[in-house]
């Protein structure tokens, strides 16, 4: 079978929501009037701290797909204002992000075992706070939220190949400016600025899916001891410690494009390895006056220019049954998914969507139970689903 990214199509019933008159789609979907639907048609349960678990209206698997947010629509009005990274969030709070990843991410395993089967993911997007409310593509929600999805491999075995040059599908080998332009030195920062135990470095081969060939180019880690390290605080740590070496980067590199021979930042984690590492090599620096020569010539360019941090993190299984983290810098518009090469086609179809909905919501409201049980958050109740 060949290998290459695969475009699945994903039936979803209509979401019943009247955008107000004058209000761009994205703006409405922002407030807090839309957080009300999340909780209201759509929650699964709440945490005290303000983690809402909630099944996707816009799903990207009719299989096993939901969400966990940070909602903060309520505390903190600004949109621009609100937490979008776990760096951002509290440490209780983090805490409990933590447990709940960990008994979702358990309870997939579970359920869907055999990587042959079933392709499982689990991760966050950070696209929120780095444009403005009004440009295309901005995501439907400026708040930390993870996503938990699983894919059964027939249907992406049966899938048509999706165009390879779709913008979306940003892999590290095609379209990161990181890995086309200085893949060297992006690893060299992160393997002497990381001190991980539990996280090792794994080849682009082993991290790859055979079916779609991704994730391509990028740093890419293998959880020591598989599901059982995620119990351990030791291994969300480190999870964190990649973030932050990718922030450093990403914020290093942008403050050399928006002013020539910045000096280092002041507030980067990793402040010894980004001078030594970064702002002395001369490849980064090289790049960083490219990019910075093309915005002066180029306003489109500039205007498309991510310039605070824009990623991709998560955790997914390969071939293998490993459990692999990769990180990636973020394009314009792209779903996590597509960074292990599926492109999802959404459609509605509220008679297809019923088929399965009888299945999802038995997965969804059994992993709520588990949350529960865990002390994690309370039930919540909609017309769909009762409070246990």
């Amino acid at each position: 079978m060949q290998s290459g990214p695969r475009e699945i199509t994903t039936p979803f019933r209509p979401i019943p929501l009247d955008v107000p008159e004058g209000m761009k789609p994205n703006e409405f979907f922002n407030s807090t009037e839309n957080l009300n639907d999340l909780v209201n048609n759509n929650g699964l349960l709440l945490s005290p701290e303000k983690l809402l678990l909630y099944r996707k209206a816009l799903g990207h698997s009719n299989t096993f797909d939901c969400s966990i947010i940070y909602n903060t629509s309520e505390s903190i009005l600004n949109p621009l204002g609100r937490p979008v990274r776990r760096t951002q969030v509290p440490e209780n709070v983090k805490w409990a992000w933590n447990r709940m990843n960990r008994v979702i991410i358990d309870y997939m395993l579970e359920q869907f075992p055999d990587p042959g089967e079933a392709l499982l993911l689990a991760g966050e997007a950070s696209l929120d706070a780095t444009w403005s409310l009004t440009a295309p593509g901005v995501p439907s929600i400026r708040m930390l939220h993870n996503h938990f999805i699983v894919f059964p491999m027939a249907q992406l075995r049966d899938a048509p190949l999706a165009d390879a040059n779709n913008p979306n599908l940003t892999d590290g080998g095609q379209h990161s400016l990181f890995q086309a332009y200085m893949r060297d030195v992006y690893r060299e920062f992160f393997e002497r600025a990381l001190d991980l135990k539990i996280l090792k470095p794994v080849s682009d081969s082993e991290a790859r899916l055979s079916l779609t060939g991704y994730p391509q180019g990028l740093p890419s880690w293998e959880i020591s001891g598989g599901a059982a390290a995620l119990g351990e605080v030791g291994f969300w740590r480190e999870y964190d410690e990649i973030l932050k070496g990718f922030l450093d980067f990403y914020r290093s590199f942008f403050a050399q494009v928006s002013s020539r021979n910045a000096p280092m930042l002041p507030d980067v984690y990793f402040p010894k390895q980004v001078e030594s590492v970064l702002l002395f090599n001369d490849n980064f620096m090289a790049t960083a006056k490219k990019v910075r020569e093309q915005c002066i010539r180029d306003p489109a360019y500039a205007n498309a220019i991510r310039w605070q941090p824009a990623f991709k993190q998560l955790i997914y299984r390969n071939d293998q049954g490993k459990l692999i983290v990769t990180i990636s810098q973020n394009s314009i518009g792209n779903a996590i998914t597509e960074l292990l090469g599926v492109v999802v086609k959404r459609v509605p179809d509220a008679a297809a969507y019923e088929q399965t909905e009888p299945q999802l919501l038995e997965h969804l409201l059994a992993v709520r139970r588990r949350l529960i049980d865990a002390d994690l958050g309370l039930g919540i109740a909609t017309a769909h689903w009762g409070d246990a």
